[in-house]
């Protein structure tokens, strides 16, 4: 009895060494893809070179895999992405997202507290007198996301503005629909200021 005890815990434990070896080569083999075309837009750490691009860090690694799926597939358009993502396998997919939920969030300071204020207004409660929906009701109180729904705190204010310009035009519909009722009821002010509030959460 003693010896079959032995037995199984000798190899529960190999398997764990095993699994954690193979995770710590999927996250090397991430970073070198990282480091090889992905920091050009989004840094070495998912914090972005630009306003245009997102912010990857901290987000949910599920997430992070399935819009480089829905871009390699085409389901979400860019060409940019496309020519990106196409060698890469869907294990490194997974591995990239697990690399960048990994790193830690930033945020921007708001350049303007009384548009952020509007922001926090519809982030929170919405808009009951033009239906749209409060931001939280699917993102969180602190828009942390789930690993189907993407984390928005600290993301950047333009990136989160040009998203629902999209969902709203349907140029991208590869997520919850949910997202177009919402953003074609966001006036052009409603959007900037969301967006604005949004990228000041931590």
């Amino acid at each position: 009895m003693k010896g079959r005890l032995l037995a199984a815990g000798v190899a529960i434990a190999l398997t764990a060494t095993l699994a954690g070896a193979a995770g710590a080569a999927d996250l090397k083999r991430a970073e070198e893809i990282v480091g090889g075309r992905c920091f050009i837009c989004h840094g070495m750490d998912g914090e972005a070179a630009s306003a245009l691009y997102p912010r990857l860090a901290s987000q949910h690694a599920d997430y992070i895999a399935k819009q480089l799926g829905d871009f390699k597939s085409g389901k979400r358009k860019s060409d940019t992405m496309a020519g990106m993502v196409a060698d890469l396998t869907p294990d490194e997919m997974k591995a990239l997202g697990q690399f960048f939920e990994k790193k830690p969030a930033t945020r921007s300071e708001a350049s303007d507290a009384d548009l952020a204020g509007v922001g926090r207004y519809i982030f929170t409660k919405g808009n009951p007198f033009s239906g749209v929906a409060a931001c939280v009701s699917c993102h969180g109180a602190k828009g942390h996301g789930t690993p189907q729904l993407p984390r928005l705190a600290g993301q950047q204010a333009l990136y989160l503005e040009n998203q629902l310009k999209q969902f709203n035009t349907r140029e991208r519909n590869n997520d919850n629909a949910v997202m177009h009722s919402v953003a074609s009821k966001l006036t052009e002010l409603e959007r900037k200021a969301v967006a604005s509030y949004i990228s000041t959460l931590e």
